[in-house]
């Protein structure tokens, strides 16, 4: 894999933790030119350590040990301050407002290259692969519900639990938006997991997003991912899914 230095002034020292997260993101913008240009105009602000185009070349903007600013205000198990515990790569994608497509076969396949690279050399644990969705739900979609996480996860790069398929659902989720105790559940797993997810007992718009953003990485089906058509979307494989990664977390 070859890799293009083209430096971003958008960057500052590291200080404090240990680098524990690989954040992935889409770039979200029309062409991979406009988001690198972004990437590298000293007035947006924004950078990432790498960015890899459709056609799997990669260009590095940032160096590791530097603190990229990738990831906004955001949170993940108990830490707000996400760009200097992590790894930043954008992914050339249109997204969702200019298209959201498919991630290109060689795309993926270097990703997974770069990514086991940068796991490897920061002892990243592999359920802290992260999309930027997930420490940011409320303002992010990326890298999106079209990202092959299963493939990534079959390589190490984050965790992709399988469940079997429940034959018939419990009646306790059709009213279960109105069930404290449900909810309840429901966001204990979510906050161990790492999402931000206060235990309110309610199933208020906080608690949505996080969820949206939960079945994004984990359960991307057939979904109207729209919160304003929320009601309790989890399902009884959504509940599974949670257990299981949790698990997961546990185990380390």
């Amino acid at each position: 894999m070859k890799v293009k230095q083209l430096s971003s002034p958008n960057y500052d020292e590291r200080k404090g933790p240990a680098i524990d997260i690989l954040l992935l993101h889409y770039t979200g913008m029309p062409t991979g030119e406009a988001a690198v240009a972004r990437l590298r105009d000293p007035e947006s602000r924004v950078s990432a350590h790498y960015v890899i185009e459709e056609d799997g070349s990669v260009l590095q903007l940032v160096d590791e040990e530097c603190r990229a600013w990738h990831a906004g205000v955001s949170y993940w198990a108990g830490e707000t301050n996400i760009n200097a515990r992590s790894i930043g790569i954008e992914l050339v994608n249109p997204g969702h407002e200019f298209g959201y497509r498919d991630f290109p076969q060689a795309q993926i396949e270097t990703l997974i290259e770069l990514g086991l690279g940068i796991v490897n050399r920061h002892s990243i644990p592999a359920h802290r692969v992260l999309g930027h969705s997930d420490v940011a739900p409320e303002r992010k979609t990326d890298p999106g519900e079209k990202f092959p996480w299963n493939r990534l996860g079959s390589h190490g790069l984050g965790v992709s639990p399988r469940i079997a398929p429940v034959a018939k659902p419990d009646e306790q989720w059709h009213d279960a938006a109105d069930r404290p105790e449900i909810v309840a559940r429901v966001q204990e797993k979510l906050a161990v997991i790492g999402y931000d997810c206060p235990i309110t007992r309610r199933y208020d718009g906080r608690t949505t997003y996080v969820v949206i953003a939960f079945q994004r990485h984990f359960q991307p089906s057939d979904k109207d991912w729209s919160v304003e058509t929320g009601g309790l979307v989890v399902t009884p494989e959504t509940d599974l899914l949670l257990s299981a990664v949790v698990d997961l977390v546990n185990a380390g």
